[in-house]
């Protein structure tokens, strides 16, 4: 094992090596697998002992290619697990398609066994599509939440970096991989050595399961307005239900005609067209995640008209919704 001239002091003794198995579905995300990874290989490195050991094993047991197309050597097909043993599945592109029957049943069988499972990045899909997140809390990479959240009304989806709910675990992806393994460090070796991992990896800012995965409206829209903030954050919690731009305004003490002001001075655009746009993206996200009808997602997204959803997605993105889930069906068949 290669030794650190810095370590942490771990108690031991009695204690056998805890087995982590990385389940790669096809097209994984390989920041999130190998952030997840790195954790473990530091904290044995700084504990001077072999505190965790790891497998990869995947459908097939072959080979598995993650999203940037480099393939991975499996170390075995999907097999029994040991008990204390902790599964964590790796998800990234196209995770409806990569969820087969076949993982879904294993999931199922190493759940009845009491085994502790997590998915990384989008890899809560697979893990609520087998039932295993029903009636507990969750979390998912943002871009997925719109469809998540219209797929499985049993699960209490949250915008948090990571969730350990039981022994169910779920990240956001990317580096959310990171702070969901230095509280598991935490939780079985102490503060100290998640400490020292997360200082060999040069991250310096732990999250808890408290912070949410996307920034905050101020920066991602390079505006530090507190209205302005506070009235996009209420268009974003009522895409299916809009407010109109009058109650808004009045909600931030505000006239009409001030907010429509603030919005073509920072956004230049009406707020109207923000709240558009905003139903817009939501709608092009379930039109190219989900299987929902084009009915059901204009309704989702607070459109009463079909005709009218056309439209106006027709108007923004220059296509039509049915051909846009044409096109998307023709990229993922081919």
């Amino acid at each position: 094992m290669e030794v650190s001239r810095y370590s942490v002091d771990v108690d031991t003794v009695g204690r056998k090596p805890r087995h982590v198995v990385f389940v790669l579905l096809d097209n994984f995300t390989l920041l999130s697998f190998a952030s997840a990874l790195d954790c473990l290989r530091v904290a044995n490195r700084l504990a001077r002992a072999e505190l965790y050991t790891w497998a990869l094993t995947g459908e097939g047991g072959a080979t598995v290619s993650c999203s940037a197309g480099t393939a991975f050597q499996l170390d075995s097909d999907l097999a029994e697990l040991g008990r204390d043993d902790i599964a964590l599945v790796c998800g990234g592109i196209d995770v409806a398609q990569a969820t087969t029957k076949r993982i879904l049943n294993w999931l199922r069988r190493e759940s009845r066994r009491g085994v502790i499972i997590g998915g990384l990045c989008t890899a809560g899909y697979a893990l609520a599509k087998a039932g295993l997140l029903d009636g507990k809390r969750a979390t998912i990479h943002w871009e997925n939440q719109d469809s998540f959240a219209e797929e499985f009304e049993d699960v209490t989806l949250t915008r948090s970096v990571f969730v350990v709910d039981g022994n169910r675990y779920t990240t956001a992806g990317g580096t959310s991989s990171i702070d969901l393994m230095l509280k598991l460090i935490a939780d079985h070796h102490g503060d100290a050595l998640a400490s020292a991992v997360a200082d060999q990896l040069i991250y310096s800012s732990i999250r808890t399961d408290q912070d949410t995965q996307r920034l905050s409206v101020p920066t991602r829209i390079g505006v530090r307005h507190p209205k302005l903030s506070s009235v996009i954050q209420m268009m974003e919690a009522h895409i299916e239900d809009p407010i109109s731009p009058a109650i808004l305004a009045r909600d931030v003490g505000m006239s009409t005609r001030q907010l429509e002001r603030l919005f073509r001075r920072y956004l230049n655009r009406s707020p109207k067209r923000y709240y558009m746009e905003l139903r817009l993206g939501k709608a092009r996200n379930l039109l190219m995640q989900t299987d929902m009808s084009v009915i059901n997602v204009a309704l989702a997204c607070g459109f009463t008209s079909p005709s009218h959803f056309s439209k106006c997605y027709r108007a923004h993105y220059e296509t039509t919704p049915y051909r846009e889930r044409g096109i998307q069906t023709t990229r993922i068949s081919g």
